[in-house]
């Protein structure tokens, strides 16, 4: 897959991950599995780079005695979703050209 296009998709999906709740890395990672397997690395390095977007922001809290990050989706990263949802129908219909070339 190119390495953009799925970089985008990650940022959205870390994004719709803390779109109804605040979360934190670990439980994102979590919640994400079903769909994508991250590493802590990796989330943390498009959570800072959202966070530097203005499309989330965070804030520690302390959790049993230690402090934890908690992400919280900005009005910024409620548009950049539907913007996304907007784009993906493009990209299905993309998709849906190139596999009717498969079937002739």
């Amino acid at each position: 897959m190119d390495i953009q296009l799925k970089r985008g998709l990650l940022d959205v999906c870390v994004l719709a991950a803390i779109k109804n709740e605040d979360s934190y890395g670990y439980k994102i990672i979590k919640d994400l599995k079903p769909c994508i397997e991250l590493s802590e690395s990796t989330l943390y390095t498009i959570l800072k780079r959202l966070e530097g977007a203005g499309l989330l922001t965070v804030r520690s809290a302390e959790h049993d005695g230690r402090l934890r990050k908690y992400y919280h989706i900005t009005n910024s990263g409620v548009r950049r979703i539907e913007e996304f949802k907007e784009e993906w129908k493009e990209v299905i219909s993309i998709y849906q050209f190139v596999m009717k070339e498969d079937k002739q």
